[in-house]
């Protein structure tokens, strides 16, 4: 076995075991009896992903001088494994809310990303994406501009009846949000005969919205799939 080979083989087990911490680390009782061992083994991995980090880097450098410095760096993976090490940074050198921190150790869950490296699968659906990222960017402003109109329109007809829950065109960002995703938690609905009749309608246009995207991803998919296998 190669050396890089093995180099990737060790990077893999410790990003599962990294995995498998944050899933034991969740567990209050786990945490208290092993909390030193956990933040011993984060603070290892952080180091051996930092200096990865810098070697992909160095490896770049030398296969296309600061051209491929560029190209990893703002790479799918180059980013992923970016994020997979910041958090912990963030935590050492600047004074932020707690809170947020917790919410920022969700990103170690990113290094999982960094087993497809060598998926061509992977490979194939990021440049089926990339293929239709103009396409993409379109729908997800028409959802954003959805949101909005729904959120609005949905405060005018209920606000009345509902003070309290379509309070400003803010709060009611939550309900046009799973409505158009045809979620549907039924935690806010609307009461009123127009906005119940409004809500039927955004029903309908938000199985549309979720339709139009996972369409163009898959289409994209199914094209480069064709492409690899004529190249074979």
């Amino acid at each position: 076995m190669k050396k890089n080979n093995r180099f990737d083989v060790f990077i893999y087990l410790l990003i599962i075991a990294n995995i498998i911490a944050m899933i034991l680390e969740s567990h209050q009782f786990i945490k208290k009896r092993f909390g030193e061992i956990f933040n011993i083994f984060e603070l290892i991995s952080i180091l051996i992903f930092t200096l990865e980090y810098f070697y992909r880097i160095f490896l770049s450098y030398q296969k296309a001088k600061w051209n491929g410095i560029k190209s990893y760096i703002f790479s799918f993976f180059g980013i992923i494994d970016f994020i997979s090490i910041l958090p912990f940074y963030i935590k050492q050198f600047v004074l932020i809310d707690g809170r947020f921190f917790r919410i920022l150790r969700l990103f170690r869950l990113t290094r999982i990303f960094k087993l497809g490296r060598e998926s061509k699968s992977l490979k194939l659906f990021i440049k089926a994406i990339s293929a239709v990222q103009n396409e993409l960017k379109f729908t997800f402003f028409l959802s954003l501009l959805c949101i909005l109109f729904s959120a609005s329109a949905i405060y005018f007809l209920e606000n009345e009846a509902q003070p309290e829950v379509f309070s400003s065109i803010t709060a009611s960002f939550w309900w046009a949000t799973v409505s158009l995703a045809t979620v549907g938690y039924g935690d806010v609905v609307p009461v009123t005969a127009w906005g119940k009749i409004f809500a039927g309608f955004i029903s309908l246009i938000g199985i549309g919205i979720v339709a139009v995207p996972t369409g163009i991803i898959s289409a994209s998919f199914v094209e480069e799939i064709h492409h690899f296998r004529k190249k074979r």
